[in-house]
């Protein structure tokens, strides 16, 4: 009998669905049937059931934070069972050592992290019987058929194994030793937290950091632009005034001047430029794709995109999400025709049919076995499911996936895109763009987002003239970057090579597709958040004075540039391909982590921080001490205390009359210190504040309490 072991319990449960089966407590038993004479059973994980064990395991005096005990690395490591999943061991266990028992169905999920999980259960039971994986894309009753036909050697995937276990290993051993690290030596400046530090979040973090410096130190500087509307026999247009390319003018009576000097003169369409674009169907989705996209669109978290992609997978509605390829194998492509067939049936999908394009089968754009990984692209499976079964959130990402496969089957959308150059009065040049959609093509299936009108432009010829009707001065001010929005951040880490200066380097971090992998990004993200770095407000990413501290700590060490994860990504990949030693990868990181201790305790006597950060850092819960109540001042609605409550300042009469009074501690993405609220409770007014952001205009302002009004407002507002 064998014994097959799950990563989860829908996936297992699936996996039983297409047998005659019994339930049992912890597993199923699958009767006796054509692939498996003898039946077989049926278990699974919860996730991850072991994990690695914490420092005192190893040796005692690691359990106290020590600036002494580091650096901490074990000479062995060992992994031990989670507490709240020791049931779900106990039975994995007992199948497992069971005699009736003669060989293991690896059944975690294809990827690096199934592959550690099942492994290292394996281990902890001592289990050592034959073992067989399988490894299939999607759960349809079709793929798990095949692929309990098809079981691959337990030796085509090992490697994969050791890669896992290595930077789990690896990855512990840095976040242990600089979490200490950074955590005590932080606090020895006044900043009570726990500081955590990881290989991916922090180069991570680093790069949203730098955003919200870019922000911050940003300038507003204003600048004029001159419009002219132009009439030529009879015809129409406007257009901006440029000049080598630039059409930005830095003062209010330069632009003035313009605009005067051109209106009423000749104007001549000296050069007219119409060009056809042709715009491909999207590819077929990874998993960072749909997360950046899904964000973009529903406004979904990267990580709540993956938890419901992940339920679609388990009931055998869609392919593996976790995949980072956007092609299919000849293969997949084979079966479109008949998923294509049931998707036509689905009343909102019925106007889209018949299809334009009747097979991609030879499409290398879509069809490339070669740039197929582990998995390949995430598509709708065969088993199409009624609409109606589907939760809204599941219908808006499955109609997506069912969008992209039909598109695929359209032929490109083109629009014509039109410059004219006018020039008024032989001196002066315009510049007018209009673009005229030609073909919808796949548009039909997936309208696009696009925010901005299309200017038609009239018919004009090169070489004829007009008049100038009139001319009009806009002013305008330069704008700061955009924060990041949380889809933003998935393509951020995924292409995190950009910010590499070593080209080499570059290369290594793009071709391991940037920092984390498709697993693992939406998790960094959820951490970072997690852990007071980042708070999302409308969907915008917020660094916090916590994070700028950390990184301003960090400094330029290895630990906040993505140059080391291009150096591990490169050695780890080499691991799963069994081209590189673990024992060898794990030596240099406890190298580089002894020197990464000596070189920081040495260089934090260096360390100084601003007045601004210090005042805007929020002191974590410390274990087992309630978090100190400052009393910032009398409440103006009650008179009670009011107090820092963590995300917000608020009224400490809360509990006892529903005093309702609040102050927010991100007001259009500035932060408000303790020592504002202070002032405001106080004086009843601020001092100016500056770089308040709404609808992308900054502006300067000190708040004010309106007794009348009964509430906190802008006053002496000012555009930065």
């Amino acid at each position: 009998m064998k014994l097959i072991i799950a990563e989860k319990p829908d996936q297992g449960r699936t996996l039983a669905s297409i047998f005659k089966t019994k339930k049992q407590d912890g597993y199923i038993e699958i009767l006796p049937n054509e692939l498996f004479p003898d039946g077989a059973y049926v278990s699974w994980a919860i996730g991850h059931l072991t994990e690695l064990a914490p420092p005192e395991k190893y040796d005692s005096s690691w359990k106290r934070w020590s600036l002494d005990t580091l650096p901490i690395v074990p000479q062995q490591f060992m992994y031990e069972v989670v507490k709240n999943k020791q049931k779900q061991f106990a039975t994995i266990k007992k199948l497992s050592t069971s005699p009736q028992v003669t060989e293991i169905i690896h059944a975690g999920d294809a990827g690096r992290e199934g592959e550690l999980i099942v492994r290292n259960i394996l281990r902890l039971t001592g289990c050592n019987k034959p073992m067989k994986r399988l490894w299939i894309s999607s759960l349809t009753p079709k793929a798990i058929k095949e692929g309990f036909q098809n079981l691959l050697q337990e030796s085509e995937t090992k490697n994969l194994y050791y890669e896992a276990y290595t930077r789990a290993c690896a990855d512990w051993v840095v976040g242990m030793n600089a979490s200490r690290l950074y955590t005590l030596l932080l606090q020895k400046e006044g900043f009570s937290d726990v500081f955590s530090v990881g290989r991916v979040q922090t180069p991570t973090l680093a790069l949203i950091v730098k955003r919200e410096y870019e922000i911050e130190n940003f300038v507003s500087q204003p600048f004029w632009e001159v419009y002219a509307h132009f009439a030529i026999n009879n015809k129409k247009y406007k257009g901006k005034w440029e000049k080598d390319g630039n059409s930005r003018i830095e003062s209010k009576e330069l632009a003035e001047k313009i605009a005067a000097f051109c209106t009423g003169k000749t104007a001549e369409a000296i050069e007219v430029n119409t060009e056809k674009k042709e715009f491909q169907p999207p590819l077929f989705y990874n998993l960072s794709s749909i997360q950046a996209d899904a964000n973009k669109r529903f406004k979904f978290s990267p990580k709540k995109t993956l938890d419901i992609l992940q339920g679609l997978y388990q009931r055998g509605i869609v392919s593996y999400p976790r995949s980072d390829s956007r092609h299919v194998t000849p293969g997949e492509a084979e079966g479109f025709p008949g998923i294509l067939n049931k998707l036509s049936n689905l009343p909102q999908f019925q106007d889209l049919f018949p299809l334009p394009v009747e097979s991609i089968r030879n499409n290398g754009r879509y069809v490339n076995a070669k740039k197929v990984t582990d998995h390949y692209a995430i598509i709708p499976t065969e088993q199409v499911p009624n609409p109606s079964r589907l939760s809204p959130d599941e219908q808006k990402l499955y109609d997506l996936l069912a969008r992209t496969l039909i598109a695929a089957h359209y032929p490109s959308a083109s629009a014509e895109y039109t410059t004219i150059r006018t020039l008024a009065d032989g001196r002066a040049e315009f510049l007018s763009k209009g673009k005229v959609p030609i073909e919808e093509g796949w548009r039909k299936v997936l309208p696009q987002q696009d925010k901005e009108k299309d200017h038609v432009l009239p018919s004009i010829q090169q070489g004829e003239t007009g008049t100038v009707l009139k001319t009009e001065v806009k002013e305008s001010k330069t704008q700061p970057p955009k924060r990041f929005t949380e889809g933003q951040l998935i393509t951020l880490m995924k292409t995190a090579g950009k910010h590499i200066e070593d080209k080499e380097l570059e290369k290594v971090l793009m071709k391991t597709e940037g920092l984390g992998t498709e697993a693992t990004r939406a998790g960094i993200i959820t951490m970072l958040k997690d852990r007071a770095y980042i708070n999302i407000s409308k969907n915008l990413v917020y660094a916090t004075a916590k994070a700028k501290i950390l990184v301003q700590a960090v400094g330029g060490q290895v630990l906040a540039s993505p140059e080391m994860t291009a150096k591990w990504e490169q050695r780890l990949k080499e691991i799963g391909e069994g081209a590189a030693s673990p024992k060898q990868f794990m030596d240099q990181t406890g190298k580089m982590v002894a020197h990464l201790v000596s070189n920081t305790t040495e260089s934090a006597a260096s360390w100084s921080f601003g007045t601004q950060v210090k005042e805007e850092f929020i002191p974590g819960k410390q274990k087992g001490r309630k978090k100190r109540s400052t009393n910032l001042g009398a409440c103006k609605l009650c008179g009670g205390a009011v107090v820092d409550k963590g995300s917000f300042y608020g009224c400490a009469n809360y509990q006892k009359t529903k005093c309702g009074f609040t102050v927010s501690k991100q007001i259009l993405g500035r932060t408000i210190t303790q020592k504002q609220v202070k002032q405001l409770l106080k004086e009843g007014s601020t001092d100016v504040i500056e770089g308040f952001t709404s609808k992308e205009q900054a502006f300067n302002a000190k708040l004010v309490w309106d007794e009348k009004g009964r509430s906190i407002r802008f006053a002496s507002r000012v555009k930065s």
